[in-house]
């Protein structure tokens, strides 16, 4: 195999699985909607109220925006002001976004993976619980997500990066 093979294949492979990740996560918007609209009911039509049903909520959306970002970069779907960027021509764009990817996108991941490894270590040491009674007994797993979002960001720059190399050597369009 050469080695554009090989690097297309480990895009291709980290591709494939932020796409899953996406996927399954795109169902945790519908899911969130559904237990919002019960708390609602709940608590309004018949004045129950659940902390830990609400604060799945919160839970699930933490999920949507974490784990649901590097699906987002691999489809091009995070805002960009592209007063320039619009009108460069493919291999512009690509350089721009090689730049991008390797002097901002991967120092910035590293650095989050860097500064929130011990406050999520922590939190596992402790197996670290919601402060309010009744609430989810696993703020841990919430703040995990973090670590996630860094990790799934990071192999999805890698990818992006190797994707931009190639058009820039013109062996991809």
């Amino acid at each position: 195999m050469s080695l554009v093979g090989a690097v297309s294949s480990v895009s291709a492979t980290i591709d494939v699985i932020n796409k899953r990740i996406g996927e399954c996560v795109s169902y945790f918007t519908f899911l969130m909607a559904a237990v919002t609209f019960a708390v609602v009911v709940l608590r309004y039509g018949f004045n129950l109220g659940w902390i830990a049903m609400q604060e799945s909520v919160v839970y699930l959306h933490a999920a949507v925006f974490l784990l649901g970002s590097a699906y987002t970069l691999q489809h091009d779907g995070h805002v960009r002001v592209d007063v320039f960027y619009r009108g460069f021509s493919h291999r512009r764009k690509a350089l721009v976004n090689l730049v991008g990817t390797l002097f901002l996108l991967l120092p910035v991941m590293i650095f989050i993976t860097v500064v929130s490894w011990h406050y999520v270590f922590e939190s596992w040491q402790t197996l670290e619980g919601s402060m309010e009674s009744g609430g989810l007994p696993f703020l841990y797993v919430l703040k995990s997500f973090i670590l996630l979002f860094s990790f799934t960001m990071f192999l999805q720059g890698v990818s992006e990066a190797i994707k931009q190399s190639l058009i820039l050597a013109g062996v991809s369009k």
